[in-house]
């Protein structure tokens, strides 16, 4: 009779923890236990995502500060900015265009919007916050966002990919920056971005 019991107890156990694993694949639990409607597991199959790739781009960032038609403009800055020999605090807002060669004439391929910001005291550093939103082939309309460090003096910087949409959904990876022209008057400024995305 025991064993009985035993055998039961095993059945029940086992049949729980199935309805338990089915459940939760549907729904989401909060913290308390109670299950929340607006949430649930999604089968990534049915939002077309197979299987995860690595691709590589290569582009060329134009950061246009001087002259009559400006891509980069300052849109705060603090008391003490002018004061800092780093520019600390300084905000500027961006639309630079991407192009395929090193030259501002070359195949322009898209646009990367956002902003930078002096976030170093005591050293050039700036706070990267951007999409790069493509215009060309297959691409075009899908964007890759960048958030990272920028060491601006140093010759290699590594900014990480964390997220995109369209092409890039659920995209992840990091970028390389090289300076590959800067102009001590205007600030204007050319930087080379190799990008490795992982994507589906």
């Amino acid at each position: 009779m025991a064993g009985m019991n035993s055998r039961n107890s095993f059945s029940l156990i086992t049949l729980f923890s199935v309805f338990a694993i089915l459940y939760m694949n549907s729904v989401i639990l909060a913290a308390d236990g109670k299950s929340q409607t607006f949430g649930k597991v999604l089968n990534p199959a049915k939002l077309g995502l197979k299987k995860e790739k690595l691709s590589h781009f290569h582009v060329y960032w134009h950061d246009i500060v001087g002259g009559r038609n400006p891509t980069s403009i300052q849109v705060a800055k603090a008391a003490s900015t002018d004061k800092s020999a780093t520019g600390f605090g300084a905000v500027s807002m961006i639309d630079d265009p991407l192009t395929e060669g090193l030259e501002l004439s070359s195949k322009l391929v898209g646009r990367a919007q956002g902003f930078y910001a002096s976030a170093g005291i005591n050293e050039l550093v700036a706070l990267i916050n951007m999409n790069f939103a493509f215009l060309v082939g297959k691409y075009n309309g899908s964007t890759v966002s960048i958030m990272g460090r920028d060491k601006v003096l140093s010759e290699v910087r590594e900014m990480a990919i964390v997220g995109g949409s369209g092409l890039f959904r659920f995209a992840r990876g990091y970028v390389e920056a090289r300076t590959k022209k800067l102009d001590s008057k205007t600030g204007d400024s050319t930087v080379e971005y190799n990008i490795y995305v992982f994507h589906y």
